[in-house]
């Protein structure tokens, strides 16, 4: 056995009481306290996640097999918090095609739907109470359009609901006959005369919006654009209300060449316009922005050098997005053919670096490209996606901290795993059934994302949100929420 001579134990032993002074100490001096307290889970919901809900980073980095914390901090904090999601979706009754949609103040939600109209026109679905299915399933959905005299079935139907003044505006497109505006100011009760809103190009794949941008006859100032047959779309003002139109002008710079077809159209609180589609000369993806009501763009190039472009038949939809902070918001389809998204914080001219922000599940491909903003910072991307054999299902992801270092993206899936939205093997990459050449999606008053679709197997337009999920506008915290519906709301 090992022995200590005396002295040294000695001099060990006031080392160890002057150690055990000192630990005692500590706490009155600032010290150690001792173990960290072990850092709460952020995704601890006390409820499980569903297996159609993804929280993740950028490029399909699982955040639940990912540390949040950064030198001893974590990321997952202020507007970076994770809320507990899950997507579902509601049928409007009636089939849908390139479905646009709109909300009121009042809460009321609205969609366009090809042909189901008095007379074969063009039907605007009225939804109300979708907001209030708390504590039972129940909404109505009715076609509000019913006119003396309907203006016939356009082969592009549109719809966009002024989110400054209610006005519902609903454009028929009638090709080489022009295109025809009307508007309700009452939900729908009653509708305007038509206006006809061009008169001398082709027109095809409309797009329409508005701002606050100064307007003599009325609080907001309208601009819509098409692809007529040039080299780039082609756009028209009104300054009343859509009862005159401007004469066309080139939505580009002139020379520009990027083609006519443009991706939806958006107007910011700053009176801004922005649309989005292949860059001058068919160089990658720009934003263009007008800041004198529609009459003059300049392009703003996207950060596409490593994700390219999408080369499909929807191969121009750039979409963008403006917040209530006029930060704007850009979303694309890679060549790749996943989605991307970037956003600036100086209406265009410089843009942060892109985020691949399909979820951690095996995505192949997507198509059909959709994004709204709510509160500054708030963004809400959707699109259609596949795994693989022929599945096509839709997904909504949000971001409620765009500007974070490393914002956390939460994904969902409207439909359940064995309720595909479409079958055909290339739907996202095709003009595919009730989905035509677009889709859409918004943010309403009270801060949630409604998103435009069709369950092109039952043939029926849906509105699909997140049933739990963060509120979009005013304070950061959860929705109220919803029952989940789901295919028992397509009969």
């Amino acid at each position: 056995m090992l022995r200590i001579p005396r002295p040294m134990r000695r001099h060990a032993a006031m080392l160890l009481t002057l150690l055990m002074l000192a630990t005692s100490l500590s706490g009155c001096f600032g010290g150690d306290d001792g173990p960290a307290p072990p850092v709460d889970d952020p995704f601890d919901f006390e409820q499980l996640i569903a297996n159609t809900t993804w929280y993740h980073y950028a490029n399909a980095t699982n955040a639940l097999n990912t540390s949040h914390m950064l030198n001893g901090t974590s990321i997952l904090i202020g507007n970076n918090t994770p809320f507990l999601s899950i997507g579902t979706y509601y049928g409007i009754g009636m089939s849908t095609f390139e479905p646009t949609i709109g909300a009121t103040s009042d809460g009321n939600l609205y969609m366009s739907s090809w042909g189901n109209g008095p007379a074969g026109s063009t039907a605007i679905v009225k939804c109300t109470g979708m907001n209030d299915m708390i504590t039972q399933l129940e909404y109505s959905c009715a076609n509000s359009y019913d006119p003396l005299l309907p203006v016939a079935n356009s082969n592009d139907p549109y719809v966009y609901v002024d989110p400054w003044t209610d006005r519902i505006m609903k454009f028929d497109m009638h090709a080489l006959l022009g295109m025809t505006v009307e508007w309700s100011d009452n939900e729908g009760a009653s509708w305007s005369l038509p206006t006809p809103a061009t008169s001398y190009s082709v027109q095809d794949h409309q797009t329409i919006s508005s701002s606050p941008y100064p307007a003599a006859l009325h609080p907001t100032t309208w601009v819509f654009c098409i692809n007529g047959n040039w080299e780039a779309p082609l756009c028209s003002t009104s300054f009343d209300g859509g009862n005159s139109w401007s004469p066309e002008v080139p939505g580009a710079p002139l020379g520009c060449s990027s083609g006519g077809l443009s991706a939806h159209i958006e107007g910011g609180e700053n009176g801004n316009f922005y649309r989005g589609n292949i860059g001058c000369s068919g160089s990658g993806y720009s934003i263009y922005r007008s800041t004198n009501g529609g009459f003059t763009w300049t392009e703003h190039p996207l950060p596409t050098e490593e994700s390219g472009t999408a080369d499909t038949w929807n191969f121009e939809e750039a979409q963008v997005s403006v917040d209530d902070g006029n930060n704007v918001h850009a979303m694309w389809m890679g060549l790749d053919n996943m989605p991307y998204y970037s956003n600036s914080q100086d209406e265009g001219d410089t843009w942060s670096d892109p985020l691949m922000i399909a979820p951690p599940n095996g995505l192949e491909g997507s198509g059909f490209p959709a994004i709204t903003a709510g509160a500054a910072g708030r963004v809400a991307l959707g699109y259609v996606g596949t795994t693989g054999g022929g599945i096509w299902n839709g997904y909504l992801s949000v971001i409620t901290d765009a500007f974070a270092d490393q914002p956390l993206i939460t994904t969902v899936q409207v439909n359940g795993m064995d309720d595909p939205l479409d079958t055909t093997e290339g739907c996202g990459y095709n003009r595919c059934g009730g989905f035509g050449d677009f889709i859409d999606v918004i943010v309403d008053h009270e801060g949630r994302v409604w998103f435009g679709l069709s369950n092109n197997l039952a043939d029926v337009g849906i509105f699909a949100t997140m049933a739990q999920g963060p509120a979009m506008r005013g304070p950061l915290e959860p929705l109220p929420p919803l029952l989940l519906g789901g295919p028992s709301t397509l009969a």
